[in-house]
């Protein structure tokens, strides 16, 4: 069974209607003369005749699915009697259960119910098709026509013969409504002709009659007359308006009823005055209802004496009156074309309101906004899971139970204090449902909601049936598609049935669901963009920060607000040889992937030319010059990295001496103990790609133990989308500082709060450094002449050190590695003294200092060799090891990890020397 056809009988059997024998209303004030019969009656006997000697029952019902007319051979028409299908009966759902009609009425489309596809016994041998009869002005469903016909003898080519029948039907209708109009029109000539009355000329703007020039108007204020004179046609209470014009002229608008036999109508004549009350035309006023003097256009006595009690001539101007016809039309057909307007309005607006920002869930909620209560006394927007997590909408149309969630839900100003269910929670449409045909069709679709029917039903959760009240109220969904997807669902509810969605209501439903679609799929675009800038930057910046000796660490990574995206703001901590630590703070300029990646990309660099020990003004001008190389010199490219900002610092535990220099980038702030954050005077250089304007330059300062450094960059300082006052800004910052406590996470959360309220303009990146100096008792060192014995008494000191350290078990392998490097020193250090320093923390580092700046590097040894196995043998027996340069001379150095619990078995000889076997 086709889903619709099961979700009608759901509701029919929970509506409690009897199967065997429906009973159906009967309404008994028709009007046999209605436009509709006369439209249709001849139409639809020659569709009768067309099936003559075939057993077909056709019916015409009104559009509240009551039978006003059927047609049949006496037999059809007894077993019509027999199911109280006669005229009046009313074949709606509620009452009779599924049947063509009402799937029409309900769907606003053609139907076609199959046999057993009845909820009546007495139907289940008849197919039954059915297809609407529109209005051809305004498209309202006017009622629909149903032809039925035993099962068997049904086919595919009887529905088409019953569509072109409807559209005969419509046809007639209009011409029916151009007789109307014809006759107002003439009706109107009669009374113009005894009021001497002229005609305005709408094309060329010329107001003339017989006998004088009349005012010329300009085509907008033609078009607001027109406007104006629609809204009095379609009005039943205002008969009069007044409309300011260019040149302190007052536009005066009047209503007139028409009437001619059942043709009711309205004229709008206008006249024109001096806004100082100077008439080029005499004028007539009358008391209102609220005591006001209305102004009324010249007319004859007679109509002036019957219509105007109460009514006082003023004087009147020289010369005959001046009045125009404006407009002549139907009230309903008034109507209709201000509704038409009020359309285009609400597009209009929904072009300046949807999607000002790239927010999904304000975008739907702006939608709702706009379509309450204008359009639709509720409206909820639903949309898929995948869409509000930023990914790729399946292509096509969507199956019944994808995942969607409510995402927005707007009622009228009387159901303000009811909360909307749902709201913010998965929701699910069952197949058959209305909104399940409009995600599998992609296309709006109309429906009739009855919550008598929906009460203790799984679809209770399809509808909000709380809101809807009790009744049968209209419904409408519109897909939100967007390059091919759908991306969720947008339903509009009118309480009742006064005003059921028809067909234009299903374009203008469909064109602000598309404008809706379309801004919801830029946000999810720019959302999956912005989380995947997010998502590399945040992994290319540290996981966490490393646990050194040497610092305490803390950070924050603000990005910037939605507007601005994801930059290229990143911070790390290095460890160096020595217990150093390099800290790092640097920004990339732009946002988005091309920063994020451009970040990654000097970051990387940065790490690898700190492993190379350089100074900080060292590091910065091998980072200038990577940038200065353009990707593409032949292109004339440049690097997105130029105009990086970069600060870089080392901290030595040991002598307590912080060295920094910086490129382009603000200088940072150290809060020693006991004194005030101030900020380190450092060199200014220039920001990297701009490097040969000048050299960078790197400054050394004191820090005592425990002393804060704090480094940031420059989205700290931003106001708005400038620096504003940048004294100000770095004012708030120190004050942070000085009020600070212990904890450095405490610290980043009140350096974050001197950022707007609003939250950054630009991406901020903040570190925070608490520095801490090693103990006199874990340093030792000592200095040598450049000579043989030297080897000797190195190796002994140190064997005499680890055993007042405790740390004996790793005297072995410390002689072995002292030997090697004191005895490099010697060889080809140069003149100068040997140097040899023992640092003591959760490792044991030896350092070894010559004056010479030969970079040492393994080499393998030949078998037959007798040297040249010294750094082969460091490397073995150490955790790491390298070297740096000083200004003068070098330091080699080598790093141990004690393992008390597991200490390592000293090799003999025999195994030293397999160590150097070639294979083989």
């Amino acid at each position: 069974m086709r889903p619709e056809i099961l979700a009608s009988w759901q509701r029919s059997q929970s509506l409690g209607i009897d199967r065997e024998r429906a009973a159906l209303p009967i309404e008994s004030d028709l009007d046999p003369d209605s436009r509709l019969i006369r439209a249709a009656t001849p139409v639809l006997d020659h569709l009768y005749e067309r099936f003559a000697g075939v057993p077909v029952t056709v019916a015409l019902a009104d559009s509240r699915a009551n039978i006003v007319d059927r047609w049949g051979d006496p037999a059809g028409l007894r077993l019509m009697d027999a199911a109280s299908l006669v005229p009046g009966a009313n074949v709606d759902e509620r009452f009779m259960g599924t049947s063509s009609v009402s799937m029409v009425l309900s769907t606003r489309a053609p139907f076609v119910v199959v046999g057993h596809e009845h909820f009546l016994h007495d139907l289940k041998e008849l197919t039954c098709m059915a297809a609407p009869v529109r209005d051809p002005v305004g498209g309202t469903v006017r009622g629909a026509v149903n032809l039925s016909v035993p099962r068997e003898l049904a086919n595919p080519g009887m529905a088409l013969v019953l569509q072109d029948a409807t559209e005969r039907i419509e046809e007639r209708l209009l011409e029916l409504s151009t007789a109307r109009e014809v006759q107002l029109m003439r009706s109107f000539q009669r009374a113009r002709e005894r009021g001497g009355h002229a005609e305005l000329e709408l094309g060329s703007g010329e107001l003339s009659r017989l006998g004088g020039p009349a005012p010329r108007l300009t085509s907008q204020e033609r078009l607001i007359l027109l406007e104006r004179a629609v809204e009095l046609i379609s009005s039943t209470g205002e008969t009069f308006a007044e409309v300011p014009l260019a040149g302190s002229r007052t536009a005066l608008l009047r209503r007139r009823e028409l009437h001619h036999g059942d043709a009711e109508g309205a004229a709008v004549e206008v006249s024109f005055e001096e806004a100082r009350g100077t008439g080029l035309t005499g004028r007539t006023t009358a008391t209102g209802p609220d005591g006001r003097r209305v102004p009324l256009l010249d007319r004859p006595a007679e109509a002036a004496e019957a219509n105007d009690r109460g009514a006082t001539a003023e004087p009147q101007a020289a010369g005959p009156a001046d009045a125009w016809l404006l407009l002549v039309g139907e009230p309903g057909v008034g109507r209709l074309a201000a509704e038409a307007r009020g359309r285009l309005s609400l597009l209009n607006e929904a072009g300046v309101r949807l999607g000002t920002t790239l927010d999904m869930r304000r975008t739907a909620e702006e939608l709702a906004e706009i379509a309450v209560p204008r359009f639709a006394d509720l409206v909820v927007v639903d949309l898929m899971d995948c869409v509000l997590a930023g990914e790729e909408p399946p292509a096509g149309r969507l199956r019944p139970d994808v995942a969607l969630r409510r995402v927005a839900a707007r009622t009228g100003e009387e159901s303000r204090d009811f909360a909307i269910a749902g709201a913010d929670e998965p929701v699910g449409y069952p197949a058959g449902t209305p909104q399940a045909r409009c995600l599998e069709t992609g296309k709006p679709v109309t429906d009739s909601v009855m919550t008598a029917a929906l009460a203790g039903h799984p679809a209770d959760r399809v509808h909000p049936v709380d809101l809807l009240g009790e009744g049968v109220h209209s419904y409408l969904g519109a897909p939100l598609s967007a390059r091919g997807s759908v991306l969720g669902l947008a339903g509009f509810y009118r309480r009742g049935r006064t005003r059921p969605y028809e067909q234009d209501d299903l374009t203008l439903a469909g064109e602000l669901a598309a404008r809706a679609a379309i801004s919801v799929d830029n946000a999810r675009r720019y959302r999956r963009e912005h989380q995947a800038s997010l998502t590399l930057q945040r992994s290319l910046l540290p996981r966490a920060l490393p646990r050194l000796s040497a610092v305490d660490l803390a950070s924050r990574y603000l990005p910037a607000d939605a507007r601005a995206g994801v930059g290229g703001d990143w911070f790390d901590a290095i460890p160096l040889s020595g217990m150093r630590v390099a800290l790092v703070v640097g920004d990339v300029p732009g946002n988005g992937l091309q920063a994020a990646a451009t970040m990654g990309r000097l970051r990387t660099a940065v790490r690898t030319l700190a492993g190379l020990d350089l100074l900080p003004e060292e590091v910065l001008a091998h980072l200038d010059d990577l940038v200065s190389r353009a990707p593409d010199d032949s292109a004339g490219g440049q690097d997105p990295a130029t105009g990086t900002t970069c600060l870089y610092v080392i901290y030595d535990p040991v002598s307590c001496r912080c060295t920094a220099a910086r490129a382009g980038h603000p200088p940072p702030a150290v809060l020693k103990p006991g004194g005030r954050a101030e900020l380190i005077d450092l060199p200014a250089g220039p920001p990297l790609g701009l490097g040969g304007i000048q050299p960078y330059e790197s400054a050394t300062v004191d820090l005592p133990a425990d002393s804060l450094l704090t480094m940031y960059t420059d989205g700290l300082l931003k106001e708005s989308r400038g620096y504003g006052d940048t004294e100000a800004h770095t004012g708030r910052l120190l004050d942070s500082l000085n009020q600070a406590g212990p904890a450095l996470e405490d610290i980043c959360d009140r350096v974050a709060d001197t950022l707007p309220p609003g939250g950054p303009h630009d991406d901020v990146a903040l570190l925070l450094a608490r520095v801490h100096a090693l103990p006199e008792d874990r340093v030792a060192s000592w200095e040598f002449p450049s000579e043989p014995s030297a080897v000797a008494r190195a190796r002994e000191l140190t064997r005499a050190q680890l055993a007042a350290w405790g740390m004996s078990e790793l005297d072995f392998n410390t002689g072995l590695v002292v030997s090697e490097l004191v005895t490099n020193a010697v060889r080809y250090g140069g003149q100068g003294p040997v140097g040899l320093r023992l640092l003591r923390d959760d490792s044991l580092i030896c350092e070894v200092s010559d004056r010479s700046n030969t970079s040492p590097r393994i080499r393998r040894a030949a078998t037959t060799e007798e040297g040249g196995r010294g750094l082969f043998l460091v490397a073995q027996f150490t955790k790491s090891w390298g070297a740096r340069f000083m200004p003068q001379g070098k330091t080699v150095w080598a790093e141990q990890i004690p393992q008390p619990e597991q200490p390592a078995s000293e090799p003999d000889e025999q195994a030293l020397l397999a160590m150097f076997d070639d294979a083989g």
